[in-house]
């Protein structure tokens, strides 16, 4: 729509059309509210019947002596570590206990579970991708 055809109709039908409808606009019993849904259920009765489970409940942990803020400045260096891979994770995770049990003599290829391998990857000797790991 044009811009002469949008000033056209609010002359027209008026110009309270086409501004906003907020709550205010409405009735002394209206209210638009926030989008938030309702704890409960309306029966047909038209009562309102309050769910216990669906009110929500926050859990909030104890915070005294915590020391650090919840904002981070955008002037703060950026870390100095490099990314973590998939090869970073074996290196760091997996090998050290492998060598650890080979060179202990405890070490079996029947029981690589203890490592974190999975008989149903598909070839994969060990599992180089937590499932939180973005790729």
């Amino acid at each position: 729509m044009g811009v002469l055809s949008t000033l056209m109709r609010g002359l027209v039908r008026g110009a309270d059309r086409m501004s906003e409808f907020t709550s205010k606009r409405g009735s002394r019993t209206h209210n638009k509210g926030r989008g938030a849904r309702p704890a409960g259920l309306r029966l047909s009765s038209g009562k309102f019947l309050s769910v216990r489970s669906m009110i929500p409940e926050f859990v909030v942990p104890n915070l005294e002596g915590f020391k650090l803020k919840p904002y981070v400045s955008y002037r703060s260096p950026r870390g100095t570590e490099p990314p973590v891979t998939a090869q970073s994770v074996f290196s760091d995770v997996v090998a050290p206990r492998v060598q650890k049990d080979f060179e202990e003599g405890s070490f079996s290829r029947e029981q690589l579970e203890k490592y974190g391998f999975n008989p149903k990857q598909e070839g994969k000797l060990f599992k180089l991708y937590p499932k939180n790991y973005v790729r």
